[in-house]
């Protein structure tokens, strides 16, 4: 560290007074006229500094002539009741040959950053800008990965209450369909990490040397497990509802079954009385003994009835 601090029409003098230093420069929010100075002093492109002042751009690295721009998310994700929700920063990024200018469209806690850059201070010397630039992806994509494994284990506490008999109640359900929109969400800004990190790392753009290959290389397999992770969670909720829902197709069954049993032990009763109820002779007709035979066909029949459906497991 030789400055910081100071005000950005001084950057010029200071990469000049300081040849071999590298530059962080840390814009919140800004427009184009803020950005102005800064684009004159490094000669960004005007699409890279409009993309850098609009929302919502998608992760991507873009060349221009004498520099990079790339765009990233940072996330982060909360669990508890009554969903999951996430919440993602939008992290934009000039790439030069002797400066990284970072452009936050929302504010974000940037120690994280620092705190990285200082545990791995020894590359700083040999890595440049490249090195600030392993610093911004590691925070960034073990971010994405801190999260994935979040939502993650937050299905496991769930999966058990999704699967019991009957089906979910409907609070789970409801969390469970919060966790599969989360994943959605998620997947977005992480998965085009891997592609992005391949790209930095392409000898072309000069900014991965040897020393940080390595590094590099450890960043994209935690982008690559991210995405796994996201993927394989993802299937994991989609087969738990569907499961709920076939849970509750069965106990839906099971008791349509159980009605239509019923329906037929009343039903050979209501045809017995209804048959005797006629106003025509019948064997016992005007005789008690032949209210007894009805009585006993009655009780029967619905008894053999039961019987059986009992034993067909309808009932």
């Amino acid at each position: 560290m030789v400055a910081e601090g100071f005000d950005p029409r001084e950057i010029g003098d200071k990469l000049q007074e300081h040849p071999k230093a590298v530059l962080w420069l840390d814009l919140f929010d800004p427009d184009e006229d803020d950005l102005r100075v800064v684009a004159a002093e490094f000669r960004l492109h005007p699409l890279a500094v409009e993309d850098a002042v609009h929302d919502h751009q998608r992760p991507k690295l873009d060349r221009y002539p004498g520099h990079l721009f790339m765009n990233v998310y940072a996330v982060q994700v909360t669990t508890g009741a009554p969903g999951p929700r996430m919440d993602k920063t939008e992290i934009s990024a000039f790439i030069t040959e002797r400066a990284l200018i970072t452009v936050r469209k929302s504010r974000s806690d940037l120690s994280a950053f620092i705190r990285r850059w200082d545990a791995d201070a020894g590359l700083a010397p040999t890595g440049g800008v490249g090195f600030l630039v392993y610093g911004l992806l590691d925070v960034i994509v073990d971010g994405q990965f801190a999260a994935a494994r979040q939502l993650d284990e937050a299905m496991d506490r769930t999966e058990d209450e999704m699967l019991e008999v009957g089906g979910a109640p409907r609070g789970v359900r409801r969390y469970g369909f919060a966790l599969r929109k989360t994943l959605a969400e998620l997947r977005r800004p992480v998965a085009p990490m891997a592609g992005l990190i391949a790209d930095v790392m392409r000898s072309d753009t000069e900014l991965v040397d040897e020393h940080l290959a390595p590094y590099y290389r450890d960043i994209d397999d935690h982008a690559r497990r991210a995405t796994e992770t996201i993927d394989s969670a993802r299937d994991r909720i989609n087969e738990l509802i569907e499961a709920d829902l076939t849970e509750q197709s069965n106990a839906l069954n099971d008791v349509t079954r159980k009605l239509a049993a019923w329906a037929a032990i009343i039903a050979v009763p209501t045809a017995l009385t209804g048959f005797f109820g006629q106003n025509v002779p019948y064997p016992g007709y005007e005789k008690f003994w032949g209210f007894l035979v009805s009585l006993g066909l009655i009780v029967g029949s619905a008894a053999g009835l039961y019987v059986y459906l009992k034993r067909r497991g309808w009932l």
